[in-house]
């Protein structure tokens, strides 16, 4: 049976009546992708077509001493950084309230002005892990969902879909509505290679812990929130305190998968604090500010480098097949 919180939207399928798109056999995986979106969510121009609805913040990372000595990233040393921050909705649906279930996973990208002059981004969202493995497995969970409307006979294509690939029908019910979107914890599913100094490399996972802490509301309650609360909430919020995440490293052990998003593992692994995220205000034209805003998982700097995690380049993929059609 498929969770009741599958996340990403995927539970539209019960609204969709239409079978699914035909996709151009020469079309590659992101641009398939990025096509089912649009035709389950709409075309919405200037928005992506996933994580449509969010905010856009400024503040600063500032590193921690630990942080210097697992990785030789120019991040983690001198002073602090200028970072830009997104927080964000699930679904290509600008307008969807954020209370909704299909609002999960909320997400939190940022991108940090390093001292060099260059970029770093991070892209995260409150699920603990991924609901596929590959880029390919992901379109096809998509396609799934738009061949399983309302009058689909059962076991419809989703079903069939979850029940190869168990973690489609559980990864949405790990993400849950928070109070605020400065109380809840955005975790990296993907896997990064740190590199130190002496050229020691570690795998690991990113998570950004609020200091404030967690609070998630029950169901009920954020149905029945208003529409924009968690987007209206922020700017007050950190105009007055600015908010803080403990950006933290999840230390992969001897045998821990780093290929699959689908595998979290276990809670005992080692965790290094890295700094701490601040976020000190919401921009002044959020809505325009982020049309020019594009995070790469793969934009990273010196120190810090992709693991073989086939995720990494299928996001990277689709989110530049997305920016083109958004600012089309």
């Amino acid at each position: 049976m498929l969770h009741p919180r599958l996340g990403f939207a995927l539970l539209l399928s019960t609204v969709l009546a239409a079978g699914a798109p035909a996709l151009a056999q020469e079309a590659s995986t992101a641009e398939q992708t990025i096509d089912v979106m649009n035709t389950l969510f709409g075309k919405h121009p200037g928005a992506r077509a996933n994580h449509a609805k969010g905010v856009v913040a400024e503040g600063s990372f500032t590193p921690s001493p630990e942080a210097a000595r697992i990785s030789k990233a120019s991040l983690f040393k001198g002073p602090p950084v200028p970072v830009t921050i997104r927080f964000s909705d699930a679904t290509g649906v600008p307008t969807i309230p954020d209370g909704a279930a299909n609002a999960n996973p909320h997400g939190l990208a940022l991108k940090f002005k390093l001292s060099d002059g260059s970029e770093m981004d991070v892209v995260t969202n409150a699920l603990k892990y991924f609901p596929v493995a590959t880029g390919e497995d992901f379109r096809d969970l998509l396609k799934a969902v738009a061949e399983s409307g309302p009058k689909a006979a059962h076991p419809t294509a989703l079903e069939r879909f979850a029940a190869a690939h168990p973690a489609a029908a559980t990864a949405g019910g790990t993400a849950k509505t928070p109070s605020s979107l400065a109380r809840q914890t955005y975790n990296g599913v993907n896997a990064f290679i740190f590199v130190d100094s002496a050229g020691k490399r570690q795998p690991f996972r990113f998570r950004f812990v609020p200091v404030e802490g967690e609070e998630i509301l029950p169901p009920e309650e954020a149905a029945k929130r208003d529409p924009n609360f968690l987007m209206a909430e922020i700017g007050p919020r950190v105009a007055k305190t600015p908010a803080k995440f403990r950006m933290l490293a999840q230390l992969a052990e001897p045998g821990d998968p780093t290929n699959d998003a689908t595998k979290p593992w276990p809670d005992d692994r080692k965790t290094v604090d890295l700094g701490t995220v601040t976020v000190s205000t919401v921009v002044p034209d959020s809505a325009e500010a982020e049309k020019a805003l594009l995070f790469m998982p793969n934009n990273l700097t010196d120190g810090i480098e992709v693991s073989d995690d086939p995720l990494i380049d299928a996001r990277v993929q689709a989110y530049a097949v997305s920016f083109s059609r958004r600012s089309q």
